[in-house]
Formats: structure tokens, sequence, C-alpha cells
């Protein structure tokens, strides 16, 4: 038999080792689904241990996000509620409350520390693991994030030492149930904490507050942010003292006999006169925002009310970009009848101030000092009832002068806000007062239904309220006669036409008997920006408008 014959047919290309290229790419291919199967591995175990972990989770019934409220898979608990104000009333106690977030933070897997808020109390809540609480919650309750809404059940229970970082430093809860109720988003446009701190000065935004390493935020910032800004705590006690202001104001008045009434706010004629009011188209026919209540008021004394009060709109189209002007704010307005004299006006209006500033001394104290503690204000020096010093306006400019600070200050001028604040400082100094009136106005300054002064034709039976120096009310005995009224009108500056629509009823409204009254006009944000000492009107309007703002 022949031998197989091995050798290659003639042309055929001999085999060939693989390249070094390819062992190197079939190596790396090789790696790469080791990687993988590696991954997948790891993946796997550590799904199963998850499963594992949440299998033994004790707690696993007693955290995490609840369903939207009110949507289908909602179920409600009808679990009694509490206020935290009442902590003291349920110590060693099971409780439910209603709060949010100011920070969470886990000292280890086993431990976690919160600070919960509900309204102006904060109270240190502690997350500790146990045989009961797992590892789980802990974690989970430690990562809450910031402003969050939430659900918790706890112990109250004494604290062993007093907590400094909350506003309730003898209790805390030990939590047994945390569920979210809504999340915050994060991050914040802007941190709560933040608007807790005090306005940057004009012109330092950016600069860093002394012993902190953040920078001041800005009121534009806050106020473009408004909803945020006003979770802090230092807004939510301006604003309560805001309401309280309000309130006081219609409860002396209302034990004075005063009846609320509510004005137009849509009128025909300029209340004030003068270019700073705002026009609107009012179907065919031009109307206009009320600058204040002033010809309804008195149109009310005409129609034999006697006495009263209004709290509402008012409406200024003064391009005035200043710390202390509002195109709306809230007016506080009364109108009564006198007898013999518009001083007693003046001692109503004297004693009415002197009752909220008490007032809000003694049921107010708590969001007063909370707030001058961040603005470093001298508390409001009062003077007694009856002992308010009335400076006839001459004094005052007299007193300018003298000073030596204003020594031009002109005799039959308006005063600046500077003079103001100069003058309220020496009648401080002289008179222990931080409150005070300026009687006697030069009647140029003032509305043309202003009385003229008997004494001087120059002057008038007018009078601005003071509060540490600036201006908080203005007021006067009104011209009760329709003839004099009319003469008044047409030689005021600028000239008002007394037959004009929306004018004549109110002139007229004086030809049919009407008695001698005066009143005055407050601003509610002025009263509680002064009293509280803040740098800007803005902050005590809760979405504030300027020439410049018109939203949120």
């Amino acid at each position: 038999m022949a031998e197989e014959n091995t050798a290659p047919a003639a042309g055929a290309a001999a085999p060939t080792e693989p390249s070094k290229n390819a062992l190197k790419k079939a190596q790396k291919e090789k790696e790469k689904a080791e990687k993988k199967a590696a991954a997948k591995a790891r993946e796997l175990a550590e799904r199963q241990k998850k499963d594992a972990a949440d299998a033994e989770d004790v707690s696993k019934e007693n955290y995490g996000e609840l369903p939207l409220t009110g949507s289908k898979d909602f179920k409600p608990t009808n679990t009694p509620r509490v206020d935290l104000a009442t902590i003291a009333d349920h110590v060693d106690k099971e409780i439910t409350f209603r709060c949010w977030v100011e920070n969470a933070r886990s000292q280890s897997a086993k431990l976690a520390f919160l600070n919960l808020r509900q309204g102006l109390n904060t109270v240190q809540a502690v997350v500790a693991a146990s045989a009961g609480l797992s590892k789980q919650m802990v974690k989970f309750c430690g990562t809450v994030s910031t402003e969050s809404t939430l659900v918790v059940t706890g112990l109250a229970k004494k604290a062993p030492e007093p907590i400094k970082s909350a506003t309730i430093q003898d209790f805390e809860i030990h939590i047994q149930k945390l569920f979210v109720e809504k999340a915050a988003e994060v991050p914040l446009p802007l941190q709560v904490e933040d608007a807790d701190r005090p306005l940057p000065t004009e012109g330092e935004e950016d600069k860093v507050a002394e012993g902190d390493a953040r920078p001041l935020v800005s009121l534009n910032t806050r106020l473009n942010n408004r909803t945020i800004d006003l979770r802090a705590k230092i807004n939510h006690s301006i604003f309560v003292i805001k309401y309280g202001v309000e309130k006081l104001f219609t409860e002396f008045l209302d034990k004075q006999g005063f009846i609320g009434v509510k004005t137009p706010k849509i009128i025909g004629a300029a209340s004030e006169g003068g270019a700073n009011v705002f026009e609107l188209k009012y179907f065919d026919r031009p109307a206009y925002l009320a600058q204040s209540p002033q010809f309804y008021k008195q149109m009310l004394i005409t129609a034999r009310f006697p006495k009263v009060m209004e709290v509402g709109p008012v409406f200024r189209a003064e391009n005035s970009n200043t710390a202390r002007h509002l195109t709306e704010f809230t007016g506080l307005d009364l109108e009564m009848e006198f007898q013999e004299h518009y001083h007693e006006v003046m001692r109503v209006l004297e004693d009415l101030m002197l009752y909220i500033f008490q007032e809000l001394n003694a049921r107010y104290k708590k969001e007063t000092d909370l707030v001058r503690s961040v603005y470093k204000v001298d508390d409001f020096k009062l003077p007694e009832s009856g002992k308010v010093p009335r400076i006839p306006f001459p004094e005052g400019i007299k007193m300018l002068r003298e000073d030596g600070q204003f020594p031009e200050v002109g005799e039959y001028d308006d005063l600046t806000t500077p003079q103001e604040k100069r003058l309220g400082a020496l009648v401080l100094e002289k008179y222990g007062s931080d409150f005070y009136v300026l009687d006697q106005f030069p009647l140029a300054v003032r509305p043309a239904y202003t009385m003229p002064s008997p004494e001087n034709p120059k002057l008038s039976n007018s009078y601005d309220l003071f509060m540490r120096g600036q201006e908080i009310c203005s007021g006067a005995q009104r011209i009760h006669d329709a003839e004099l009224l009319a003469k008044m009108m047409r030689e005021h500056d600028p000239p008002i036409d007394p037959n004009a629509p929306g004018t004549k009823e109110y002139v007229d409204s004086f030809r049919y008997g009407a008695p001698p009254h005066g009143g005055g006009g407050f601003g509610l944000e002025r009263i509680v920006q002064f009293w509280l000492g803040l740098p800007n009107i803005r902050m005590t309007s809760l979405f504030p408008r300027d020439p410049q703002r018109v939203a949120p």
C-alpha cells in the first residue's frame, strides 16, 4: 500500500499562527466577559441581600413616602394630630403631628437626628436603631430632604439637657414612625435659614456676614422666591404682628363706637388730587384706583354715621423706590365727628396708637423679640396716655434749625425724610418718646379739603403721627362747608374742579348740614416696619408692589 501524501498541494498557503493583536483582542474580550459576569453576580448577590434585609426590616411599615393625599391609593388613618406648642402636656406619651424638616443628619448607621418645625416651634427628633427599629429606617430618616413635609409619630420625652438648636429646648421626640407626605425638590432656590438672617445693607449683597461662611441674600432674591422666603420664622413673626396691629386697631375703635365700613376702590375722581393715581379703563370711560377712602369717609359723616373706620387696600402711583414706599399698601382709616376742637380727634389717634403699642408688648412679645434680635433695634419708647408730645410745626422747624444739621429748613416747607428722622431723634432725646405728633402743618403741603388754621392762614388744622422719626399717619380737620371746600379746591396746586364727575357728589354732600369732623389714615405696613425696626417696608407685605415689581 502506497504511503499517504501529506505534503501541501502545489499553490496552497501554509497554515499560520494567530497574530499577536488577535490574541490580545481575544484576551480582552475574555476579561470583559468575566468582569461583566462578576458584576452581574455581585448585583444578584446585593439584590438577594437587600431582599433578605427587607424581609428582616422590622420597621418597613413605619416609614416611607405616603401616596398623594386624596389620591385613590391614599387611606386616611384618622389619627389625632398634636400641636407641638402643647408638647409639655404629652410627656412620655405617643403623639402624631405634621411638620417639616429643617435639617436631617445621620450620626451613624444606628443613629440620626432631625430638627422638625411646626409654625414657630422647632423640636429635636431622635431616630435610634433597636430591636424594634431598623437601621434601614434610621438611614431613611437621616436622608430626608430639607423642607419636606412629614407626618411623624413618636414619644415626647424630657430632654436630658437643654437643646439649644431648637425653640423647644426641654423636650425631644423619639421617633417611632416617619412618613414623607410631600418631598421637597432639591436644591432649593433659596435656603430658609438664609431668610432668617438680616438683609444686607444696600450695595453689600455679596458681603459675607462676620463669623459666617455664606453671603447675605439680597431682598430681590428673596422676593423672587417669596414662598420659600416666607417660610422663615422671622417672616412668620412679622405677619403675625401685622395681623395683630390690624386686629388691635379695630378692637380699640370698636370699643369707642366706630362702625367698620368698606368703601369703593374703583372711583371716578382722584381722592387726593395730583397725578399719583392709577388710571384704568372702566368700560367706555376712565376710572381710578382709590388713593384713600377719604371722600367716602367724609360722605358717611354727612350721612349721619358719627364714627367710621376701614381697613382696606390703598393705591399710590408714586414712582418712589425707597425703603418705606409701596404702590399698594393697607390703609387703616378713621373719620369722626368732634364737638368743638380737632384735637379731640388727635387724642383718639394718640390713645389708639398707645393701645396698639402696649398690646403688642403684651400679646406679641415672642414674635417682636425674635425679629428685633435679628435687626438689633432698641425697644420702642412709649409716653403715657395724655403725655404724647404734641409739637407745633413751627416749633419742630425751630428745633431742627437750632440743632444745626438743617439750618436752612423752610418755615412753610414739607419735611424731607432725613429732616423727619433727625427731628425724631431730637424728640426722643428731649421727651424720651419714640412716638409723637407734629401739629399745624403748612396749608400749601396738605390736601385741598384741609381746614386752614384760624391763627395763621399759611398753616392748617392738620397733623402727622410719627414712629422713630418717620410718619405713619396723616390727618386733619376737614372742611365741612361746601362753598369753602369748592374755593380751596380751585385755589389748590394743582387746581381741582369741584364740579367734575366724582368730585361734585363729594362737595354737594356738605350742602345739607354736615358736622365738624376729622380723621386720619395710617399705613399698616409702616407701623409694622417701624415697630420692629425693619430696614425695608417690602418685608411687611406678603407680595409687595412697587414701581419695579408686580410679581409674584
